[in-house]
């Protein structure tokens, strides 16, 4: 096969660093490697050689990476100085005013990314009437030197209306460029110009606090790869495309969710191949296991959400993580009761049968246990030490009076409801009957867990698709080049002149470069707190967005509202295609060694697999439990059809 052109993605997770190159005949190429969370870089590198094929044969590389994700989780980011209007320098503290937990009165929500030492207050304001307060140059130097006596490495401002009206905001932005030139400003009109003043100043102050964090990696990854003789990395963002490097940098907080973007990404293209259009996924690793939608053979991007607390009001694929991976600890609380997570092994010391020093029993040690997992191989070239596993698992069900293989299957459990909790977050919260989807199961725990999740939910139809191991790094291969960019549109939708609208469409285009375009609006009822995203094509009238706003309304909510119908904000998104995959496997690669049937990614047959057995794929393991049986899929990967009861 021709290895030229090859578009390569890289996953980062915290126990594996997964690799997959697609060649221009749509053939993929995919590796495994433990992750190296001393600096995450080195594992990209290591990923990319295992390939084995040569650095020049790279020619497009997207990056999935969780180093947004850890410096919110680790608040290892830069010192950020706040410049709020007075009288409004406590949003970060106040919040919405929502518990942490509805019947937990001790549970505190994490402290805000700004100390209120930090808050600089300015004297201006903006009000439905206009400037009420003028923002003057005498105040605006007052403004810079008590920032700047403050030794801020960011200095984020964010002013009252100033989604209206950025006058102010710009004016303080010129001033700080003007006395320190060298230093990081970010405006909050230029991270999300839409209303809500404590969303756009948290999702600004999260891009200042992430932003010199992510040059710095990004920097040291692009320096780290050409030593090696591979391209510049562009990375993958959280609502599903990609940014090249330089545009990343500078566009932090929406990569808060780069890595599991890549995974629902790479389970929709499946489901297009195999015909299917409506299914939740659930990508397991060995830290963390994702939940996601995926509708009408689309990820379902919302708006909004929190990562690490921190609420990131941007467009992002759905995703609900929860601590269920399969290096997730088993220990026995206060109570005497098992628990599981949400502390994991990670990539070092790993679950205890990796050998690599780990002691105390992970889920991956349970499946080991439960005969699911071979004790000849695993993928990333890690060897299963059984006798290992069971012992760990033996101290376990010793303090518990109960078997091996009874601890065992309860580790098990505990994981799958855990995961199961996410499932129908991502569903029945948003109004999708879980019964009438198929449930994809993918990352190296993915379909072993799969056929429990799907008992859980009641679903009878599993997807595990080909490279399932690796499916997110597929995923960020095939990823579109995408360019996001928004502007308010507060206006109701029946006084909205179609010209007015096409004008407002227009005014973004020459922002953004791509092939693709589209224009989605943000709508909601007059006096509702929060908007559903509908389709638009600049010349639309508003009675038109009215009607496509009140059928997603009735689909999501069952009902509608005799009241206003208003628009809130604009979003235009232009798009080249990615890589094209075939899903097929090149035929010199050598599967992992087999446990039970073995897939080997060629030409699959049709004869059904009844369960309960395990199937070794070559860079995970199928389980298929009892009362479900497996049928090999033309284009890679396996269908699971539960049996009728």
């Amino acid at each position: 096969m021709s290895m030229r052109d090859l578009a390569a993605g890289v996953d980062v997770g915290g126990t594996f660093t997964d690799c997959a190159a697609i060649a221009a005949d749509g053939v993929v190429l995919a590796r495994k490697v433990l992750s190296t969370p001393q600096d995450q870089s080195i594992g990209v590198v290591v990923a990319l050689e295992a390939l084995g094929r040569g650095a020049g044969r790279v020619e497009r590389l997207v990056h999935g990476t969780t180093v947004v994700t850890n410096l919110l989780l680790e608040r290892t980011g830069a010192r950020v100085v706040l410049c709020a209007t007075a009288g409004a320098t406590d949003l970060l503290e106040l919040r919405r005013q929502e518990r942490v937990s509805l019947y937990d009165l001790s549970a505190q929500h994490p402290a805000p990314l700004v100390a209120s030492g930090d808050v600089v207050a300015v004297d201006e304001r903006r009000t439905v009437f206009g400037v009420e307060r003028v923002l003057t140059d005498a105040h605006i130097g007052e403004v810079v030197r008590t920032a700047l006596a403050l030794q801020p490495d960011v200095v984020v401002i964010a002013l009252l209306h100033a989604y209206a009206d950025d006058a102010h905001e710009r004016r303080l932005v010129e001033a700080f460029h003007v006395t320190a030139p060298d230093l990081t400003v970010v405006a909050s009109t230029a991270v999300l110009p839409e209303i809500r003043e404590y969303e756009r100043t948290a999702t600004a102050v999260a891009e200042g606090y992430a932003r010199p964090g992510v040059a710095r990696y990004l920097h040291r990854l692009a320096e780290r790869l050409h030593a090696a003789g591979f391209p510049a990395p562009a990375v993958m963002t959280s609502s599903g495309g990609m940014r090249v490097a330089a545009d990343a940098a500078q566009h932090a907080a929406s990569l808060a969710l780069s890595g599991p973007a890549g995974g629902v990404v790479g389970a929709a293209a499946v489901l297009r191949a195999a015909g299917i259009n409506d299914a939740l996924t659930i990508d397991i690793g060995g830290t963390s296991a994702d939940a996601g939608l995926i509708l009408a053979g689309e990820p379902l991007v919302e708006s909004g959400g929190s990562v690490a607390g921190v609420p990131i009001a941007l467009p992002r694929v759905l995703v609900e993580t929860v601590s269920a991976g399969g290096g997730s600890i088993a220990w026995i609380d206060e109570g005497g009761a098992l628990r599981v997570g949400p502390r994991s092994a990670g990539a070092r010391p790993g679950p205890v049968a990796f050998g690599r020093g780990g002691t105390e029993p992970t889920v991956t040690d349970a499946q080991v246990v439960l005969d699911r997992i071979g004790s000849g191989g695993w993928s990333g070239g890690v060897a299963l030490d059984r006798d290992a596993a069971h012992a760990a698992v033996a101290r376990i069900a010793a303090r518990l009076g109960a078997t091996v293989e009874r601890t065992a299957a309860a580790i098990v459990r505990a994981a799958d409801a855990e995961m199961a909790r996410a499932l129908r977050r991502v569903s029945v919260d948003r109004g999708v009957d879980p019964r009438d989807c198929a449930l994809v199961g993918f990352g190296g725990g993915g379909p072993l867990h799969a056929c429990a999740l799907a008992d859980a939910l009641a679903m009878r139809t599993v997807l595990v698709p080909p490279f399932a191991g690796v499916l997110s790094a597929v995923g960020l291969a095939i990823a579109p080049a995408r360019r996001e960019v928004a502007a308010s549109l507060l206006v109701r939708a029946s006084s909205l002149d179609v010209a007015a609208f096409r004008e407002a469409c227009d005014a973004l285009v020459p922002r953004i470069a791509g092939r693709d375009r589209r224009w989605q609006l943000r709508v909601r009822y007059e006096g509702q707190g929060h908007e559903l995203e509908v389709a638009a094509t600049p010349g639309d009238s508003g009675s038109t967005i009215s009607t496509r706003f009140e059928e997603a309304h009735r689909t999501l909510y069952g009902f509608t509202l005799p009241r206003e119908v208003e628009c809130v904000a604009l979003r235009h998104l232009a798009s080249d295609p990615g890589a094209r995959a075939e899903f097929r496997r090149d035929p010199d690669e050598v599967p992992f060694d087999a446990h039970g049937l073995v897939d080997r990614g060629g030409p699959a047959s049709s004869v059904p697999v009844p369960g309960p057995c395990a199937i070794t794929l070559p860079d995970a393991t199928l389980w298929v439990a009892d009362g479900w049986t497996a049928t090999a899929l033309a284009i890679g990967g396996w269908r699971l059809d539960r049996e009728p009861v």
